[in-house]
């Protein structure tokens, strides 16, 4: 289970790298409602990895004490897109529904991307047959 804890720090830090870099773009460029789009969708993928990272060690320890199995998050989740979804809609000048939608879904392709990068370097280190 320590792996999968420094995966979980691993990918939150590369989402707020990737934050910063969507502030940076808001700031220094002038599609800045992209950028918001991306900034407000983002914050809000970061906040249901939060969810699922937590619920994930509930998960463990319930099935480690074999008691009942609690849910995952997912209305909570939903609901935080919802949520991004509405604000974007409310403000289509600041942000640009769009992006905002991608900046939803950053957090799982930063998860397929560091999953596959911690593959290969597993393959390649001959640890994994």
């Amino acid at each position: 289970m320590p792996e999968l804890q420094h995966s979980i720090k691993r990918q939150r830090k590369y989402l707020i790298y990737l934050l910063a870099i969507f502030v940076l773009g808001w700031g220094f460029t002038s599609a800045q409602s992209i950028y918001a789009g991306l900034i407000l969708g983002t914050t809000l993928s970061l906040y249901n990895h939060w969810i699922i990272s937590r619920r994930i060690e509930r998960f463990r320890k319930a099935v480690e004490e074999g008691r009942k199995i609690p849910s995952l998050g997912t209305i909570l989740r939903m609901g935080s897109a919802a949520l991004a979804a509405m604000i974007a809609l409310q403000y289509p000048d600041q942000f640009n529904l769009v992006s905002t939608v991608c900046g939803l879904m950053t957090a799982y392709v930063v998860i397929m991307i560091d999953f596959g990068i911690q593959h290969f370097i597993k393959r390649t280190n001959g640890k994994e047959r």
